[in-house]
């Protein structure tokens, strides 16, 4: 009770001096400029102000300096395309049907117990995006990027709610884009992408805007300029970071929050635009202390594992928010946000409507941001449904299908060929190493019914048991972008 007291009463004094200056008086139209950026691949210490001391990012340190850096901060799904669609369409995977990267055929699932539940591979067409609800709400538009929530057609971005949009990933160099747009050769794609986005803002700040800027750094291929790779070449690995050029390509992600950061101090456009950068999911890397064969471009230590599975390596990423005047300076947050609530939380701060017919699963955190991080949280749990596999190195595998919770500090995975439940209590062991299910049983059946509670109330389609010994074997698919 004295903590719901504090966070009131300072809620309620940054309000009256102003912090709150997003719940627009009647008298007052104007609205917040918006601009999130989307790094790929990026773990949760990949960071300077997140614990690195290998790895240099001085533009995204000083936006946690100005402004509030989450530490609890969660992707939707373990890889790509799942965080991507929960983003855009503020639902969770069982309501859009995205859960994974591309088909179930991409690994043998044939010689496993189950079978995945299929998986859709371009958002739905009826779901009304973030994009499309702030145009709405008189917001000019615009996406440089990865989209990957399907690339063609109907389901472009040009045709999802932005009024501009240039579309890219798979190279860093030598790129292609979409629609195709003519650049030199040997351009950098994240100094690209930053020029569109720089562009954008400048043709775009007498009128409020919403960017988004999914880079396609830091994903493999692990391709950087050689200016920046020879800055690092020397430097001595320092916490399981020790690649130069994975090292250069973060400061290419930095140089671009730099950019945008500096375009807006040009236009005079600070106080009035909150900036926001996170990742879609956890890094590659962490894999080997689990048994699992895959790639070392980085360390999510001290989490468990990384990206491709449930554990916290693969969907604790960072989250930074800044908007001078508005959000305190210098504060940390330990209060759990998630993909599915950017869309309610600029849906408030941009005085948008929630579509029709379309639930939003998240949460805003708009009064979290104004109090500095000192606010209570506004649901009891978040979650993540995984219905399916994904394949690692010399026949390992990243994840099975696996059900999550994490409610306060508890985190409990329910993984479903043998039903194994594992709990741990994530403000003691961020590690995830001390399972305690066999010792706290009635937390465990707290948890779990509170987990089967919520795949029912949102009609989750499970996997269906498979007979492994009689599949024909197969070969997987052709890899997919991540």
């Amino acid at each position: 009770m004295y903590r719901q007291l504090v966070a009131i009463v300072l809620t309620s004094a940054w309000l009256l001096a102003g912090g709150g200056a997003w719940a627009q008086s009647p008298a007052d139209s104007s609205k917040p400029n918006l601009v999130f950026i989307l790094a790929d691949d990026l773990g949760w210490t990949d960071l300077a102000c997140y614990g690195s001391r290998y790895y240099e990012t001085p533009h995204i340190d000083r936006m946690a300096e100005e402004g509030i850096r989450f530490v609890n901060g969660y992707t939707c799904g373990p890889n790509c395309q799942p965080t991507r669609a929960a983003l855009m369409s503020g639902q969770y995977g069982p309501r859009t049907g995205v859960y994974t990267v591309g088909s179930i055929e991409r690994f043998n699932w044939r010689r496993r117990s189950l079978r995945p539940v299929d998986n859709v591979t371009a958002l739905p067409l009826d779901r009304v995006t973030i994009a499309q609800s702030l145009k709405t709400a008189g917001y000019a538009t615009g996406m440089f990027g990865k989209w990957h929530l399907g690339q063609l057609g109907e389901h472009h971005p040009r045709q999802r709610g932005f009024d501009e949009a240039i579309v890219s990933m798979g190279r860093h160099f030598n790129f292609n884009t979409s629609p195709k747009v003519e650049y030199p050769d040997g351009t950098y794609l994240a100094d690209f992408l930053t020029d569109k986005a720089v562009d954008f803002i400048r043709r775009h700040r007498e009128k409020p805007f919403f960017l988004y800027l999914p880079h396609f750094g830091v994903h493999s291929p692990y391709q950087a300029k050689k200016k920046l790779i020879a800055k690092f070449r020397d430097k001595p690995a320092a916490g399981g970071h020790h690649d130069p050029t994975y090292a250069a390509m973060i400061a290419s992600v930095d140089e671009s929050v730099g950019r945008v950061l500096a375009a807006l101090k040009e236009f005079e456009l600070d106080e009035n635009t909150l900036v926001i950068f996170s990742s879609d999911n956890g890094g590659v890397g962490g894999y080997l202390r689990e048994g699992i064969r895959g790639g070392t471009a980085t360390d999510n230590a001290p989490l468990r594992g990384g990206k491709g599975m449930l554990y916290e390596g693969g969907v604790r990423v960072p989250y930074v928010f800044r908007w001078p005047g508005k959000i305190p300076p210098g504060q940390t947050c330990d209060r759990p946000i998630n993909s599915v609530d950017l869309y309610p939380t600029l849906l408030e701060l941009g005085g948008a409507s929630t579509p029709a017919g379309q639930t939003l699963d998240g949460a805003s955190y708009a009064g979290l941001l104004a109090a500095g991080g000192r606010q209570e949280p506004s649901r009891e749990a978040i979650y993540w449904h995984f219905p399916g596999y994904l394949g690692a190195g010399a026949g390992t595998w990243r994840t099975a299908p696996v059900g999550v919770i994490r409610a306060g500090d508890w985190k409990l995975l329910e993984f479903f060929e043998d039903r194994r439940l594992e709990l741990y209590n994530l403000r003691e062991d961020i590690g995830e190493r001390k399972d305690l299910a066999a010792s706290m049983p009635d937390k465990v059946q707290q948890l779990h019914a509170q987990l089967k509670s919520w795949q029912t109330a949102i009609q989750a389609p499970m996997p269906t048991p498979h007979d492994p010994d009689s599949a024909p074997e197969t070969k997987p698919g052709q890899p997919e972008q991540e």
